[in-house]
């Protein structure tokens, strides 16, 4: 690791953002070349916004003391007490007084580009047709089973784990959940060799081609509540149950248009921010 390198060229926040944007690190932590990485973006993000900063929209955006108060409040109540919070501060070069500017910049160049994305075109319905028809794999949901399984894996090492042990264990667990399948939460639990043991051998919703091959076979064969004979996979002997089918289902252009005018809208007014910021003039 290395110090933040001085650069009276760079504003301490916008460096910090950058940092954490990139590397999820403050600059203090980061090696020479991701240190570089994060000044050049903090570079651009600061030169980007002096120009937001500087249209003739931002002459009518007014920040209230309440707005900066709740975004210092929210930078505040990282951190657990003002000793913290104050090491924070000094490690990064900012006190209060630069923070609090620093954030007053930030929540300007943000209700200036808010302002110019409210420009952008309304989504209509035909456009809502189009991207349904012209997408139809993003609202085809395929069957699900939700399942649980129990696994006895095979072991030389262990005498209860060598294979012709295994497979007596895991065929004395078929059975009983042959006469008594409500209790296989509870064989899972005792028995199971497999981390969601803990949750009764629970699996969650899964499409085909999640599990091993052989489980994958064995539980989208299986009706709602059935329980499979004993599976081999590579990793020992299971028996699996398919507590639901959730069948395949595709989404109707109805239950669709809410996502795909959120999406859409979303899209055009990012395109709107572009479009004006790449318009601004460039400080020489």
């Amino acid at each position: 690791m290395m110090s933040q390198t001085s650069d009276a060229n760079i504003e301490p926040y916008t460096l910090l953002r950058a940092a954490l944007s990139l590397f999820k690190k403050d600059p203090a932590e980061l090696e020479s070349d991701q240190l570089r990485q994060a000044q050049k973006q903090a570079r651009n993000e600061y030169e980007i916004e002096a120009r937001v900063l500087n249209s003739a929209e931002a002459a009518s955006v007014i920040i209230t003391e309440q707005e900066l108060e709740r975004a210092f409040a929210e930078v505040r109540e990282r951190f657990e007490d003002d000793e913290a919070f104050a090491a924070a501060l000094a490690a990064n070069q900012l006190c209060e007084e630069s923070l609090k500017a620093a954030l007053f910049r930030q929540c300007k160049v943000n209700a200036v580009l808010e302002s110019v994305a409210a420009r952008s075109p309304k989504v209509n319905e035909v456009e809502i047709g189009i991207f349904y028809h012209s997408h139809p794999e993003k609202f085809h949901r395929p069957e699900q089973r939700v399942a649980r399984h129990i696994l006895i894996s095979i072991n030389p090492d262990y005498p209860e784990n060598t294979r012709e042990n295994a497979r007596q264990r895991i065929e004395e667990i078929a059975e009983t959940l042959k006469r008594k399948p409500h209790k296989f939460a509870n064989l899972a639990l005792k028995n199971s060799e497999c981390p969601t043991a803990f949750n009764g051998g629970e699996l969650g919703a899964l499409v085909e081609g999640k599990l091993y091959p052989e489980l994958d076979v064995a539980l989208f064969m299986l009706k709602e509540n059935e329980v499979s004979g004993v599976v081999e996979t590579e990793i020992g002997f299971h028996v699996i149950q398919c507590q639901k089918i959730i069948p395949a289902e595709t989404l109707s252009l109805k239950k669709a248009t809410p996502k795909i005018k959120q999406l859409m809208q979303e899209r055009y007014r990012r395109n709107c921010q572009r479009t004006w910021l790449a318009s601004l003039p460039v400080k020489k």
